[in-house]
């Protein structure tokens, strides 16, 4: 569930970007800007792995209740993903968003996974609105249970219960300097031989692997889980009866803490490596062109890391969104060429990107805080999703369908290296 000890620095612009309204998009497999009978989509959809016929494309219904519909992108972050959970209880509520695909990884695999067991659980015993409520519950008890057993996951969670009170950074300890030097030091295969993770345990509790092989068939909301293969440094995702809590476990496996996760023979390592999160999954495996990115990950900040640990939490940053960055560069160069009409709408998709986040209000966490499963601290960091989604609902909801509600290229491409 943890990351890289990426920090989340700055608020993320919300301009829309003038797109001209997209027209009804026609049944299409192919990735954004490559054609389904081209070789790098071919390619793609390999590094993917999905198991054949088990993911079918959905198409965009409209829907009786009037909530537009969106794809979600989760991305992970430790214990920051509590921000996300703040997110989708507001994007849960009756005046909020349905969903038509989750991709998720690490932490935001974990949310996506418990979202999507307890919207099949409430859709069993009742009606979509009773899903939804449901789906509200799980990840708040998913959450609390983290915390509860919070030593398990970081010992140093002990020293800020009612210590530090307001400030939930753990680099302000000796100890977790220590920590971060020896997890250097040692692999998990020397100081964790017995590959000991309370996280299954949390997992198996609160995730329904059935409902997460049947949330496509049953609500029409698939989930696609990225991890990255050690053996090939290729992306991994799995989805329909792929998912499991292996795969799960493997899309949140940092390396310096947890032994690889093997399935079918093949280890894996946290998702965010080639993807934080994987965009093309919802592209190639829904008819819908809206998505909304949670983003937890800092693209920019404007000091300047002197002390080591700093540097190395700024280089995982930089490493954790340069998948992400290339997608954006992808669906950008496309949005481009079908304005100019160069390209078949149709064959292609007129991807409409949007995104929360909420960069300013995440500024006093830093790295160190990713470890931090304090209850308050997972109750603010839910304060400041709720809010940062309910603030994007009354300025952007209506454009859902019509429009990106950002400048894809002004928060991610370099001014001057625009695709």
């Amino acid at each position: 569930m943890t990351s890289s000890h990426p920090a989340s620095r700055k608020k993320a612009p919300s301009a829309s970007a003038s797109k001209p309204p997209a027209r009804p998009a026609r049944k299409t497999s192919a990735k954004v800007g490559v054609k389904s009978s081209s070789a790098l989509a071919s390619k793609a959809a390999k590094k993917a792995k999905p198991s054949p016929g088990k993911t079918a494309s959905l198409k965009a219904a409209p829907r009786a209740n009037g909530r537009p519909r969106v794809n979600l992108a989760l991305q992970g972050g430790g214990s920051h993903g509590a921000f996300t959970w703040g997110v989708l209880d507001r994007l849960l509520d009756d005046d909020g968003l349905d969903f038509a695909g989750l991709s998720g990884t690490s932490a935001g695999a974990l949310n996506g996974a418990v979202l999507l067991s307890g919207y099949v659980k409430g859709f069993e015993h009742g009606d979509e609105a009773k899903a939804r409520k449901h789906a509200q519950k799980a990840l708040h008890d998913f959450w609390r249970d983290v915390s509860q057993h919070g030593p398990l996951f970081s010992p140093l969670t002990i020293q800020s219960n009612g210590l530090i009170k307001n400030q939930f950074n753990f680099d302000q300890f000796p100890a977790y300097q220590w920590l971060n030097l020896f997890m250097r030091s040692f692999s998990p295969y020397e100081f964790n031989p017995l590959n000991l993770n309370p996280l299954k345990d949390v997992l198996n509790r609160h995730v329904d692997v059935n409902a997460l092989h049947t949330g496509c068939q049953h609500c029409g909301v698939p989930l696609f889980v990225t991890a990255t293969s050690v053996r090939t440094g290729q992306a991994r995702v799995f989805t329909a009866e792929e998912l499991s809590l292996d795969a799960l476990m493997a899309s949140a496996c940092l390396p310096f803490v947890f032994q690889a996760v093997e399935i079918d023979g093949e280890p894996y390592w946290d998702g965010g490596y080639t993807g934080n999160p994987a965009l093309y999954p919802l592209i190639y495996n829904t008819d819908l062109s809206d998505i909304m990115l949670v983003r937890l990950t800092p693209l920019r900040r404007d000091d300047n890391p002197t002390r080591s640990i700093d540097i190395i939490d700024r280089l995982s940053e930089i490493t954790f969104n340069a998948s992400l960055i290339g997608e954006m560069r992808a669906i950008s160069f496309v949005k481009k060429l079908l304005k100019e009409e160069k390209l078949e709408l149709g064959r292609y998709k007129n991807i409409h990107m949007h995104m929360v986040a909420d960069d300013q209000g995440m500024l006093p966490y830093n790295a160190s805080s990713k470890f931090n499963t304090d209850w308050a601290f997972l109750q603010e960091l839910h304060h400041l999703g709720h809010r940062a989604a309910h603030e994007w609902l009354a300025a952007h909801k209506a454009q859902v369908g019509h429009s990106s509600t950002f400048d894809i290229d002004g928060v991610f491409l370099t001014p001057g290296h625009k695709a």
